[in-house]
């Protein structure tokens, strides 16, 4: 596997490195889960758009530079070491966007991509329920058909972004049957109703959703009717796989580390964060080739749990040893908020436990 840069490649990181020293907004905006950081979050956006960096390998008609994954891993390398805004569209252009691009319409993708790249609209993920969490074929949601467009009834939860985003997407019940029974839904959240979910740092990074005949049109299920497992299962793909965690986000980490592991003079703790470092540095590699094999039309498929689980208990890792040198002081530093999120990891795009399940099953061809 090459994993040497071209010269177009090389040129591509220094114009992105140069873009992001000149207009990362100094101090960083509040956060994005308060009414006024959600509003400078969905301006940097904007921003990003303007330069075509919001989502560098969409097609150039819906706001991208139509470049490769390498060219959106360089960029996103060099998006967290410049310490940039978090993605408030996250949702939207990381896990959304994928599965628009793969089973959407014609008409699909060009009324919602542009939008998504610029920040107009803001998707939550509303999957979860409260009684179906990892096993997501146990939901209960439903939609009923009405007239030009279909009606939604449930209850979702821990929908991220939920509190202050424009729209939903998740799966709902068209029929009994337990898989070929859900479809992908998009939907507005103007009349949904959302309680917020407050976070220990006391933010409503997630929230509750009461549907109670939310109208949607027909226009706005994904993949057809009865195809919504097959198009979340290509979701969780990108959100445990490629498109969620790129290693840039953990390479900054790391180097961060490695600083702090300095300044404290414990060869010890300088050892552990050098293996950060390494471990960080090898989900980087292992990334870069990954994308050379979707370039190369092959599937990530079950093999996205392997990577979901490096990330997720690395990130945990590096927060742990930050929190173990800074003692008292964490509470002073980002690192609080970065552990605390952290400690999410594991949970969330499928908890750790089901996912070691997905490798011994689907990967080690072991019995249930």
């Amino acid at each position: 596997m090459d994993l040497d840069f071209s010269p177009a490649e090389r040129a591509f990181r220094a114009e992105a490195r140069g873009w992001l020293r000149a207009n990362v907004p100094d101090p960083p905006p509040p956060p994005m889960d308060t009414p006024e950081g959600f509003a400078a979050h969905r301006a940097w956006e904007a921003r990003l758009a303007g330069a075509r960096l919001s989502a560098v390998s969409w097609p150039e008609e819906y706001g991208g530079r139509g470049a490769s994954l390498i060219d959106w891993l360089i960029f996103e390398e060099e998006y967290w070491a410049a310490g940039a805004p978090a993605r408030v569209t996250q949702n939207g252009i990381f896990l959304l966007a994928p599965s628009l691009m793969r089973f959407g319409t014609p008409g699909q993708r060009e009324r919602w991509l542009p939008r998504m790249a610029r920040g107009a609209d803001v998707w939550a993920q509303a999957w979860s329920e409260p009684e179906a969490g990892s096993d997501l074929a146990a939901i209960t949601s439903r939609a009923e058909p009405a007239p030009g467009g279909w009606r939604l009834y449930g209850h979702k939860t821990w929908s991220s972004r939920a509190a202050h985003a424009t729209h939903g997407f998740g799966l709902f019940r068209t029929s009994g049957e337990r898989h070929r029974g859900l479809t992908y839904f998009m939907f507005p959240l103007d009349e949904v109703a959302v309680r917020p979910i407050a976070q220990l740092d006391g933010l409503p990074g997630f929230a509750e959703l009461h549907l109670d005949g939310v109208f949607t049109g027909g226009s706005m299920v994904l993949g057809g009717v009865g195809e919504g497992w097959r198009v979340a299962m290509a979701t969780t793909s990108s959100e445990r796989g490629l498109t969620l965690r790129s290693p840039g986000r953990f390479l900054a980490t790391a180097d961060r580390l490695l600083a702090l592991a300095r300044e404290g003079g414990d060869p010890a703790a300088a050892d552990r964060a050098a293996r950060c470092w390494t471990e960080a540095e090898a989900y980087r590699l292992h990334t870069f080739a990954t994308a050379r094999r979707i370039m190369a039309g092959e599937e990530i498929g079950a093999a996205a749990s392997l990577g979901k689980l490096f990330w997720s208990e690395l990130d945990l890792r590096m927060h742990a040893l930050a929190m173990e040198l800074l003692g008292e002081r964490a509470g002073e530093t980002p690192w609080l908020d970065g552990f605390l999120f952290a400690l999410a990891g594991p949970i969330y795009a499928g908890t750790n436990e089901i996912q070691r399940s997905i490798v011994a099953e689907r990967l080690l061809g072991l019995p249930r």
